[in-house]
């Protein structure tokens, strides 16, 4: 079906305009008079056309401009303003034409009908589908702004998150890729010039300078299969974390790496009781609330134990005996689970559980550094020291030799 732009005015007459499928012009006017539009102007719409280089990637809606979207909804819902004043305010004052674009389909869509959940469900790559159903829980219990306040908080966390991580490991990984770029340069370069050297000494060489022209021989004449196969796993790795069974081996993995294991599992945690509490104190059941939690633990082998949860919880099972046969959670969140269904108070014990799981985390993140350094220090240590030797030696054994 042919889609129409258009501008109108309302019955308050104010200036709108936007675009409406339609068979005909007339249809689309009357559309808009059944919506107490009066039509000033209805065009074809004109389908954005961009090649690669005019617009490689197209524009992306962030992570941020959900966190505003969402706080800025709050704000105006709070101060009475009708969800579709809302929307239109918050699509004419973004600068992002993606934004745009979802705002004035959401616009549509409720136009259309349909509920704000259901419109925001459209754009997944958007809004995921625990932001989705808090939504739904917002609609159902007459608490929107109250929602959008608490999905704000829970994005700024989630945001928050991230930023730890990736300035925790900034440090190690350009340590490991200046040592990469030196190991290159010194078995591609350094040590087939001293080779030369050697060998015009003609004289018996220690065993670690054998040992290191040699590695450098052999690097020197298989490097390109050596780049074909990094490039070849590279490629085979990232397509098997992309099927089902690899992203839960992946994950599972994760958990379990030294050092780094114990900051995932301990920021995993931390999403998950966030995530469980938020929808519990917005009135969400707990079936639903485990449903929605597994989608924003950002792990697959924790989402998957937290479907088992759901599972258990389903058949009568209580939320603690769920807990222990998922096998995945410490025993300080077992005993607040206890304590919470005990009391009553579970959401609340599940909010402490974040704030201590958020607090170890950014400890952990901090002195991450601390703990790699240590490591990257003896294997750099290492490295030096069979290099130095193997340079050295022989030039230490012929100087040996001219003085005797």
């Amino acid at each position: 079906m042919p889609n129409f732009a258009y501008r109108g005015r309302s019955n308050i007459g104010a200036l709108i305009q936007g675009e409406v499928d339609g068979p005909s012009v007339e249809a689309v006017a009357d559309i808009l008079l059944g919506r107490g539009i009066t039509p000033l102007d209805i065009s074809p719409a004109q389908v954005a056309k961009s090649g690669p280089l005019l617009n490689f990637g197209g524009d992306k809606i962030r992570h941020e401009e959900v966190m505003f979207f969402s706080r800025q909804l709050y704000t105006l819902l709070k101060a009475g303003v009708p969800i579709m004043r809302a929307l239109t305010g918050l699509q004419e004052s973004t600068n992002n034409p993606a934004m745009t674009k979802m705002l004035r389909e959401v616009r549509e869509s409720l136009d259309s009908g349909r509920e704000l959940s259901a419109s925001l469900g459209k754009h997944p790559k958007v809004f995921t589908g625990f932001y989705v159903s808090m939504v739904r829980v917002g609609e159902l219990t007459g608490r929107m702004e109250e929602i959008f306040l608490r999905l704000f908080h829970h994005l700024e966390f989630e945001k928050f998150m991230h930023g730890q991580i990736k300035s925790a490991v900034r440090y190690p990984i350009f340590v490991i890729l200046v040592m990469s770029v030196a190991l290159i340069v010194i078995n591609f370069i350094v040590i087939p010039a001293f080779a030369k050297v050697y060998k015009s000494l003609n004289t018996p060489l220690p065993f670690m300078t054998q040992l290191l022209i040699g590695f450098s021989d052999l690097m020197v004449a298989i490097w390109p299969f050596l780049l074909i196969g990094i490039v070849g796993g590279v490629y085979g790795f990232i397509s098997f974390i992309k099927t089902a069974n690899g992203r839960m081996a992946w994950d599972r993995f994760k958990l379990r790496i030294p050092i780094a294991g114990k900051i995932i599992l301990k920021a995993t945690l931390a999403r998950f009781s966030r995530s469980l509490a938020l929808a519990l104190k917005s009135g969400v059941p707990v079936v639903q609330a485990l449903t929605v939690t597994g989608q924003v633990v950002d792990n697959a082998y924790m989402a998957s134990r937290i479907e088992k949860m759901r599972e258990g919880v389903e058949r009568g099972e209580s939320v603690l005996r769920t807990a222990i046969a998922a096998g995945v959670f410490t025993p300080v969140v077992l005993q607040m689970l206890a304590v919470g269904e005990e009391s009553g108070a579970l959401d609340d014990l599940l909010e402490e559980i974040a704030d201590a799981y958020q607090r170890e985390t950014e400890y952990e993140l901090k002195t991450l550094s601390a703990q790699i350094e240590p490591l990257l220090i003896i294997f750099l240590g290492v490295l030096v020291l069979i290099v130095a030797l193997g340079v050295f030696l022989p030039i230490w054994n012929l100087g040996k030799a001219m003085i005797h």
